[in-house]
């Protein structure tokens, strides 16, 4: 493979709503530019990029998958990205590795939810871009409406760079305007093309869009807006610098039109990605932690190596490749190189390029380039390598927390022993997974993006590493503590020939502050009980209280003070005492107005603002209770604090209600006691579960 210097290449992240196109232009360019022997389909389960089973299955791309193609002398980088919201954290990790993108709107729907949420994150990383409105072979495709949604949302910035050429299943080609020529496409996907004049009819249109494309082009350069208004033209060379230019400073965005799956429009895109998207070198100077102190790295080959692993993927064969984007300096195979971000050394194995899965072997990874490596031993997602002693640190990512938990049970003993070093692999590449054990209820618990990204793990887990699960709700973990203050006896006596068994205590009990869990004091004054036998006693409340007397839950918030009582010379002993105790417990709590708190939620709901009435209403009946409203950006956030139990089929509600443009995040806050009415019914569930007798109620 040719080697190419870091003018020469270009890294753009294909981005938009889920079922916009981005493989399928990804799978037309690979096969443009000679990657592909054949045009390859999403339908067929062939494409370069989605090549996981539960891609293929499904037909949506779930992780980023990089892939390049050469071009024009350069050397073209594409990351296919996710667009549905519970993978959006592969596309925002990806964005980091990238200096600029293409935004792919369906010509049909235009602007949707995944195309806003995108475009948030190139904001939010200062990403140059280009507009691709794609699907124009389509029923119902139309350019000027789709180009409307995209200038309603997005702004005027948004100009055409090119005009179709026919509609819906005529559609044929586009015309360029700045060449002010016709790229005319074969109708049997091969991707060929002839140059022509623009066609009569579309000459007027043609005039003036490329007059309205170069007043937005000298609108943004003093200099070229002066030789505008003189002379009323611009050379060709200036509009192309003009809007190079204006797409480096996100003052415009060119608008393409394209048909993926006909292979019409992939060429003369990918020229546009060559002329109008930055080089490495041109991006510049990214920010970074050099020596400890705040800095920068230039974008060079003769700088120190500065390289983020922007994507782990972990497979049940090869073990772990981490994809890297390196900023500064080279990667060598076989070297020893450090890993900042865990302050230690990694020796690299061999370095390779990646067309979705298939390796590419490396000689050398330059300043500006996207390569991957192998069975690196202690680095992940969002770590720096760096040369040793330069001590050069990227920002690292910043993952979203998981906002739904399901329990898994494994089916079978041998997926319960296999689950272990399973859900590690799969936390390795998919930073946004966490399994963890719920210390209350014992229940495994797998936590994600989304219903939709639960489910795809738990595939993962059967496909990849054979443990067969079943996902169930979560159990709460419910509580029980009290409201009032209790002074009792707690005697066990027991005589069955010979020695027998004598423990006798007093206990008074009165409530804590939420939060304050359990104390035990000892007031135990002239030898009522003697001092050997005062742990035995906190050790049979410390295992009463795990088991609550309404409902079978954990006690929390309460003191227990331990002040009187009288033992058996012979018939005491520790077993004695710990069973007194825990009858003690029991009376204590009963007398006290034992009652049964509830997991409180701090939850925060991103939402267009026409949906907020709706929300705060659904909120609302779910016991929730409103803490504030925020505005970022074009999005309302709505913080209020619900139970938990209420929270456990949200997703799908609040999905229904923005119609996909709302999401949420969602954290543990807080214990209080449920409405009188509820607590019956976790009674009533505690007896039917057998966790408590119906005389322990």
């Amino acid at each position: 493979m040719k080697d190419y210097t870091p003018d020469k290449i270009r890294n753009v992240a294909l981005v938009g709503h889920g079922s916009s196109g981005k493989t399928s232009l990804t799978a037309a360019l690979l096969f443009d530019f000679g990657v592909t022997g054949r045009l390859t389909k999403v339908d067929k389960g062939n494409t370069v990029t989605d090549y996981e089973p539960e891609e293929i299955d499904r037909k949506i791309s779930i992780n980023s998958a990089v892939c390049f193609f050469e071009a024009n002398e350069h050397k073209i980088n594409c990351v296919d990205t996710p667009g549905y919201s519970n993978f959006l954290w592969d596309t925002k990790a990806a964005l980091r590795a990238v200096d600029g993108a293409a935004v792919l709107v369906d010509g049909v729907s235009g602007v949707e939810v995944g195309t806003e949420k995108v475009w948030e994150m190139l904001e939010e990383n200062e990403l140059p871009r280009l507009i691709v409105i794609n699907k124009l072979d389509r029923e119902n495709a139309n350019f000027k409406r789709a180009l409307e949604s995209v200038v309603q949302f997005f702004g005027r910035r948004a100009v055409p760079a090119q005009l179709p050429v026919g509609e819906e299943r005529d559609f044929s080609g586009v015309v360029d305007l700045m060449r002010m020529k016709a790229f005319l496409f074969e109708k049997d996907e091969s991707g060929k093309f002839r140059e022509e004049d623009v066609p009569a009819a579309l000459r007027a249109e043609a005039a003036k869009k490329r007059d309205e494309l170069i007043e937005m082009i000298a609108e943004n350069d003093e200099r070229l807006m002066e030789k505008y208004l003189e002379k009323g033209e611009l050379s060709p060379e200036e509009i192309h610098s003009g809007l190079k230019k204006a797409v480096f400073n996100r003052q415009l965005y060119p608008v393409f039109a394209c048909a993926a799956l006909a292979n019409i429009g992939a060429q003369p895109l990918a020229e546009g990605m060559i002329e109008l998207l930055p080089s490495p070198v041109e991006r510049g100077s990214v920010k970074a932690t050099v020596k400890g102190q705040p800095g920068s790295v230039k974008m060079s080959i003769d700088e120190p190596l500065a390289a983020l692993v922007f994507k782990t993927i972990s497979d049940p064969y090869t073990g772990r490749i981490s994809l890297l984007r390196v900023y500064s300096g080279k990667l060598n195979p076989d070297s020893v190189v450090s890993n900042v971000t865990k302050e230690t050394d990694e020796k690299l194995g061999g370095l390779f390029f990646l067309q979705g899965k298939e390796q590419v072997p490396a000689g050398q990874a330059k300043c500006g380039d996207i390569a991957a490596t192998a069975k690196l031993k202690v680095t992940s997602t969002g770590d720096t390598l760096s040369t040793k002693g330069a001590e050069i640190a990227l920002p690292s990512i910043k993952f979203p927390e998981p906002s739904i938990s399901f329990a898994i049970e494994p089916k079978s003993r041998a997926d319960e022993d296999r689950i272990s070093q399973a859900s590690h692999r799969i936390v390795e590449e998919d930073p946004t997974v966490r399994f963890e054990r719920d210390p209350d209820t014992s229940q495994l618990l797998i936590s994600g993006g989304g219903e939709l990204h639960v489910r795809i793990i738990t595939d993962k887990l059967k496909k990849r590493y054979n443990v067969d699960v079943e996902l169930k709700p979560p159990k709460i973990s419910y509580k029980e503590t009290i409201k009032g203050k209790s002074d009792v006896q707690g005697r066990h006596k027991k005589q069955t020939g010979g020695r027998g068994q004598f423990g006798d205590v007093w206990i008074k009990m009165e409530p804590l502050p939420r939060g304050q869990d359990f104390v035990f004091e000892d007031k135990i004054f002239g030898g009522a009980i003697p001092r050997n036998y005062i742990p035995s006693v906190e050790k049979g409340l410390l295992e009463a209280r795990k088991k609550g007397v309404l409902a079978g839950y954990p006690t929390v918030d309460f003191k227990v003070i331990l002040y009187d009582g009288s033992y058996h010379e012979v018939d005491s002993s520790d077993i004695a005492f710990k069973i007194a105790a825990s009858k003690a417990f029991k009376l204590a709590m009963r007398e006290a107005r034992p009652t049964i708190l509830e997991p409180l939620m701090s939850v925060e709901v991103y939402t267009p603002e026409a949906y907020m009435g709706d929300i705060m209403g659904n909120l609302n009946g779910r016991r929730g209770k409103l803490q504030g409203m925020e505005q970022k950006g074009n999005m309302r956030i709505i913080k209020a604090s619900v139970p938990m139990v209420e929270m456990l089929d949200f997703e799908p509600t609040l999905t229904s209600i923005t119609g996909g443009r709302g999401s949420f995040l969602m954290e543990f806050s807080h214990y209080e006691e449920v409405p009188a009415h509820l607590q019956q019914k976790i009674i009533a569930e505690a007896v039917k579960e057998g966790r408590v007798r119906p005389e322990e109620e």
